[in-house]
């Protein structure tokens, strides 16, 4: 009994149309993953998209704890300011450049060149 060994053909650019013909299931297999593939990743809500909400969500999150400090520093700042007569003369003095009666401002100008 002799057994035979079916010589399989090499895929090259010239024959390429007709292994596509003998192997349409395996190329629709192929094609069908592609294409899968493909929508999986650039469909609105592909990987593409969540990695951009995902940026977009830890930039957010960024500003929020950035503006929360800022509010919890105002609300030292206010508190302060009602209760303590010396912090509010610093801000009037550095703010808003007050003086008290009777006292003097000197200021130091610059010398051009």
């Amino acid at each position: 009994m002799k057994f035979y060994r079916k010589i399989k053909k090499q895929v090259s650019p010239e024959n390429l149309a007709e292994t596509v013909k003998e192997n349409k299931r395996t190329t629709a297999i192929v094609v069908g993953a592609i294409f899968l593939f493909l929508y999986v990743v650039f469909n609105s809500n592909g990987l593409l998209q969540r990695v951009r909400l995902e940026m977009q969500k830890k930039d957010a999150f960024e500003r929020i704890r950035v503006a929360e400090e800022e509010q919890k520093k105002l609300k030292d700042q206010s508190k302060a300011l009602d209760g303590d007569p010396k912090a509010v003369e610093k801000v009037a003095r550095e703010k808003y450049g007050m003086v008290r009666e009777n006292e003097k401002v000197y200021k130091v100008v610059p010398k051009k060149q």
